[in-house]
């Protein structure tokens, strides 16, 4: 008989609103996730003519946004036929550090060969940047038919406190009903105010996904994952004031959440590489 090998066990993902993709590492997580943008984008395009795709900012999603760089299966994103849109933006200089529009130029807008008219920065510094912002998108998908005129994919993140956006608990622009684009306070302590895309714009779109990586999350992800398990689909505002990702649930879209073993509750907690002894240095050769 042959040897019996003992499988590692599967962590159960959570169960959060919408599907969830549970993969053991980052690196996983992002081939699941670029690979479902990939379809999603040419299918669009295919329909539409375009595709309007709103990214975030933060250290989360930037190993997936090397990724569609530089691995050759998903160069072929239609970048060429992309309109790209920030989630959220603080209210900084583009030469800022902080500046969500700086780290996505960087990394994409200067790689990717996506035309510069149709890459979109939030003029953070402005006093109406919040109304110029939503002006700007509405004008930009007016062309399309009545009912089509929304965002295609919003990639979100979530934060240690479950916010999501810059849609931080307890803030104003968790319950805004109106309007599509606000400036709302930042988080606690020092730092920038936000400008933000509000619940009623990110669920009008037709793919939302949340990207949700690493060991700081995984204590969130089990509460977040409760209170919908208290609260049910679509939560209510109470809920949604001290759980901001539970307002997410994209109308007539899908909404798809994308997390690694680090992150689930449940799963083992991932090993850390013993350190390595520091090798001797060796003594110089006479000349």
């Amino acid at each position: 008989m042959g040897e019996l090998y003992e499988l590692e066990p599967v962590p159960v993902a959570p169960r959060l609103p919408g599907t969830v993709v549970l993969r053991k590492t980052v690196d996983e997580v992002v081939d699941a996730l670029a690979a479902d943008l990939l379809l999603h984008a040419h299918s669009c395009v295919r329909t539409f003519g375009d595709f309007h795709l709103a990214l975030s900012g933060g250290s989360t999603p930037v190993p997936l946004y090397l990724r569609l760089m530089y691995d050759p299966n998903y160069r072929e994103l239609p970048w060429a036929r992309t309109h790209l849109w920030l989630v959220d933006e603080r209210r900084v200089p583009f030469d800022d550090d902080r500046s969500n529009f700086r780290l996505v130029s960087e990394i994409i807008c200067d790689h990717s060969g996506i035309p510069r008219e149709q890459v979109h920065p939030v003029f953070a510094m402005a006093d109406d940047a919040d109304v110029q912002y939503e002006r700007a998108i509405q004008e930009t998908l007016a062309w399309r038919e009545k009912g089509q005129d929304r965002l295609d994919y919003v990639l979100l993140g979530m934060g240690a406190d479950a916010h999501t956006a810059s849609l931080f608990p307890r803030t104003p622009a968790l319950r805004e009903q109106t309007a599509l684009v606000k400036i709302n306070p930042g988080p606690p302590g020092p730092g920038p105010d936000r400008v933000t895309m509000t619940l009623r714009l990110i669920n009008s779109a037709r793919f939302v996904s949340i990207m949700v990586t690493g060991k700081e999350k995984r204590e969130t992800i089990a509460r977040v994952a409760a209170a919908a398990a208290r609260a049910g689909s679509p939560a209510p505002a109470d809920v949604v004031d001290e759980f901001p990702v539970l307002g997410v649930h994209p109308v007539g879209g899908e909404e798809r959440w994308y997390i690694d073993y680090a992150a689930c509750p449940g799963a083992p907690e991932p090993e850390e590489a013993e350190p390595q002894p520091k090798p001797r240095p060796q003594p110089r050769a006479e000349a």
